[in-house]
């Protein structure tokens, strides 16, 4: 029998617990519990069920027990969402989901307390309403009494392990998500905590992947009669157990963490907080052992899951091959939306937005679903190329490799395209890399593996990858592209 580890990993729209394995070479997952994820409008604010969420934590480490146990707990979540805790412990408020409305115009707020190029310099992220920074300063406007009786704010996946253990601690590449944080000191920056009119008091210590966030509570085992065992601070962003998944054996390539959201970047050792990087957007976040992914969030699968959920609401049921097939019947069909446009952030009838974005920029309007797919493909792309030339423009660096990693990878119209578009091979898999990525770090917690040089190595032989080969020329489209969206 291998070493065995519980990954409890949490999406936007559903979580899971899986069970991984180590048998010396490979991890093998056993998904022992799977849930939904929903965002619940209340007299016109958006919450998270949180505490639905924490009991799916609860029957999943039971689930996971009786499946056969494991030597210890990590947690990954969504970033830039939290909840905040009074000095008794509890809970002030439901937290709050990042699409909610509350936070528009807090950007131009903070502009009025700090410049923000001087708010990126010094914590490197890219500049977006959802970051917890304007979260924080909407709490302040128009709920102050929240933060007035706060003890400590905790990122998700940390207000899940204070759940568990009763401790408090704010893994170090979650709270990177923040807009508080410095890349550079691997601390919380001060200096833009109190621009911003905050109490420092209320950010928590910070903890590294691999360190131990606590054991669960006796009380908690008693309840579900389990074993006591530790809680990892793996990387609690669940892009960074991505990242971190992600088996390149280049020191200089892109990853490519494809899900509700596209997040495309590099990995390097130290933060890029130039002016470019500020003008061009591009965040720095902080992963496993300090490095840093220089990356580009950009609106991913959302548009096709949005799209699915539009359809299924007439009465028109697609699957997500369904749809990969409707546009690869549509393959000489042409038009572009920028996928980060506002109007497809929301939910609701996403094909509609889409032909009316076609059509106030002078293109041919697609009618057919293929035609809608095939435009939301190709323009996932073409932001994929355009966030290529730009972390390029920033680092000095040509990337000849992109890894995509997640569960976009079973799409394998969108690698393909990815290919032709960006003009570089794209490995594609694992689809688990967020998983693998929470497993590995705490297998090497538990010296089960000895070196993270091994990781790569380990996640090759775990799950099949696939190569896709640029077969197509996107130059005349990509030039159209830039036009339309700029």
């Amino acid at each position: 029998m291998g070493r065995r580890v519980l990954c409890f990993d949490f999406g936007a729209s559903s979580g899971r617990a899986m069970l991984a394995e180590f048998d010396g070479e490979k991890i093998i997952l056993n998904e022992v519990h799977r849930f939904k994820n929903r965002s619940i409008p209340v007299n016109g604010t958006l919450y998270w069920d949180i505490l639905a969420l924490y009991n799916e934590i609860r029957t999943g480490l039971v689930k996971a027990h009786k499946a056969g146990g494991y030597e210890s707990i990590g947690i990954d979540t969504w970033g830039v969402d939290y909840g905040i805790i009074d000095k008794y412990g509890f809970l002030i408020s439901n937290p709050i989901q990042y699409r909610d409305k509350r936070t528009s115009g807090m950007v131009g707020e903070a502009a009025k307390l700090i410049p923000l190029d001087k708010l990126y310099e010094l914590t490197g992220n890219q500049i977006m309403e959802i970051n917890t920074a304007f979260q924080l300063l909407s709490e302040k406007k128009y709920r102050p009494y929240i933060l007035e009786n706060g003890e400590a704010i905790l990122p998700t996946p940390d207000l899940f392990a204070f759940m568990l253990t009763g401790e408090v601690s704010a893994e170090l590449s979650i709270a990177s998500t923040t807009q508080l944080f410095s890349p550079e000191a691997l601390d919380w920056s001060d200096e833009a905590i109190n621009a911003l009119g905050l109490t420092r008091k209320l950010f928590p210590k910070i903890v590294k992947p691999g360190d131990s966030k606590g054991m669960l509570l006796p009380q908690l085992c008693s309840e579900l009669n389990i074993p006591q065992c530790e809680v990892v601070s793996v990387c609690g962003h669940d892009t960074q157990c991505a990242a971190f998944a992600a088996p390149a054996v280049e020191k200089d390539f892109i990853f490519l963490s494809s899900g509700t959201w596209s997040l495309f970047g590099t990995v390097l050792d130290k933060p890029v907080m130039t002016p470019d990087a500020y003008r061009l957007n591009i965040t720095n976040e902080v992963g496993y052992n300090g490095k840093i992914t220089f990356l580009k969030n950009i609106t991913g699968l959302w548009l096709v899951q949005e799209t699915k959920a539009f359809l299924e609401a007439q009465g028109q049921e697609y699957s997500y091959s369904d749809l990969e097939k409707a546009a690869r019947e549509c393959d000489g069909f042409t038009a572009f939306i920028d996928a980060d446009a506002d109007e497809f952030s929301v939910s609701g009838d996403m094909p509609s937005r889409i032909r009316e974005y076609c059509k106030k920029t002078g293109q041919t309007v697609p009618q057919s679903i293929g035609e809608i797919m095939r435009t939301v493909y190709l323009s996932l792309a073409m932001k994929y190329r355009q966030a290529l030339e730009q972390i390029s423009e920033c680092t000095g660096k040509n990337y000849e490799k992109i890894y995509m990693v997640g569960g976009g990878t079973r799409d394998t119209l969108l690698s393909q395209i990815t290919a032709d578009v960006c003009g570089i091979p794209v490995t594609a898999g694992p689809v688990e890399a967020t998983v693998m990525g929470n497993a590995a770090i705490q297998l090497l917690k538990c010296g089960a593996v000895g070196s993270e040089k091994d990781i790569p190595s380990i996640i090759r032989k775990s799950e099949k990858l696939f190569d896709f080969i640029p077969e197509k020329n996107y130059d005349k489209e990509y030039r159209i592209f830039k036009n339309i969206i700029r």
